[in-house]
């Protein structure tokens, strides 16, 4: 016989939110030539982190501390805020999939924007919530849908990315402290800032744990390079940050991830010098889609996503044809965003690889 679910999970399809590049290279049988698809740092994690983490290593026979204190001690410095209103986990995923298990029970509403980062409604339908997707509005989401979903559904529980993924696009801190002050009572604002550290000045409004209607999400997956660590943390009112001591996992955080996280907050000469590198791929992978009759959209993230000038079938075609010649890509996968392809900031060689084949492709797809 096999085993017993739950008919919350029976009704569930067999889906998950990505398909990883590593499931495509063993169906395709060759890796790419170009990983440029998954919105990882290429650039890598600051050399002290990668030290600290070696050094780790040594004691992995050990768990990890299960209270995260010197990270939490050390964020909370960072960003001049009390250690009691930050949380540390396995990632934004794993934080996500906490913070709708504390919420949603069968049947409670939720409010996101269609198309926007698919691993919050993953959560979502994993403890039996309900959907409810707003547009994007010029290629961005919508600040005001959001509010307006929030009150129409009575929804506790709303997911907002500034800057988005998959778009790039952001909106300014003003906007964004609107929307949290819009909030309607007994609600909550998840505010993913994964990217924030990619972000012009004045995109993310001020830290203010003491407001209960926004939790907000960081990590050490892009800017600090450390996608592979699972090293995210949450900023929020102490009472809702308390809370997930009653459902988290206490030791999914290794040890390695710990000390290496640790060490590159406290770099942040590499930081910046990443964000440098960051912007210059981004110039480069804009200047390559203009030179091939394509329009690249702003960006504030570590990836430039490009309107192919056509439908979602075009896009499609099109990144077909640059998995097909080793180049790892994403795309959108709601219209009309899904009239776009979306490449992460590569080094030099991966850039210069995608000026040779991009060509290769569009020909291979044909005129719009």
């Amino acid at each position: 016989m096999p085993p017993r679910l739950t008919p919350l999970v029976e009704s569930l399809p067999a889906t998950v939110p990505f398909v990883g590049p590593e499931t495509q290279e063993r169906t395709r049988g060759r890796a790419f030539a170009a990983r440029l698809g998954a919105n990882e740092n290429v650039f890598g994690p600051s050399p002290d982190a990668v030290a600290a983490m070696a050094a780790a290593d040594a004691g992995i026979w050990c768990y990890g501390d299960p209270e995260n204190h010197d990270l939490k001690m050390a964020l909370a410095a960072h960003h001049g805020i009390p250690p009691e209103t930050i949380m540390v986990g396995e990632g934004i995923d794993a934080l996500l999939g906490y913070l709708v298990r504390l919420i949603v029970t069968p049947g409670t509403p939720v409010v996101t924007s269609a198309g926007a980062y698919p691993t919050f409604n993953y959560h979502v339908a994993g403890f039996g919530g309900t959907v409810h997707a707003v547009p994007y509005r010029d290629d961005a989401e919508d600040p005001d849908a959001i509010l307006n979903a929030l009150r129409d559904t009575g929804a506790p529980l709303a997911y907002f990315a500034n800057p988005d993924n998959p778009m790039g696009s952001w909106h300014p801190a003003d906007r964004v402290q609107a929307l949290i002050d819009g909030v309607p009572e007994n609600a909550l604002l998840c505010l993913d800032e994964a990217y924030i550290e990619f972000a012009p000045a004045g995109t993310a409004p001020p830290l203010d744990p003491d407001n209960d209607r926004v939790i907000r999400m960081r990590t050490f997956s892009k800017a600090y390079g450390m996608a592979g660590a699972r090293v995210g943390y949450a900023i929020g009112h102490p009472d809702l940050i308390a809370a997930f001591n009653k459902i988290r996992n206490h030791f999914g955080m290794n040890r390695s991830a710990q000390a290496g996280a640790l060490a590159a907050l406290a770099d942040q000469d590499w930081l910046a010098a990443t964000v440098s590198r960051v912007e210059d791929a981004r110039d480069r992978l804009s200047a390559i889609a203009r030179e091939n009759g394509l329009a690249p959209l702003p960006s504030a993230t570590n990836f430039v996503t490009i309107d192919c000038g056509g439908d979602g079938d075009r896009a499609r075609a099109i990144l077909a044809a640059l998995i097909e010649r080793d180049i790892f890509v994403r795309m959108p996968f709601v219209a009309p965003q899904d009239r776009c392809i979306r490449l992460s900031a590569g080094r030099p060689d991966d850039l210069d690889l995608l000026a040779e084949r991009l060509p290769e492709a569009l020909a291979a797809v044909g005129p719009a």
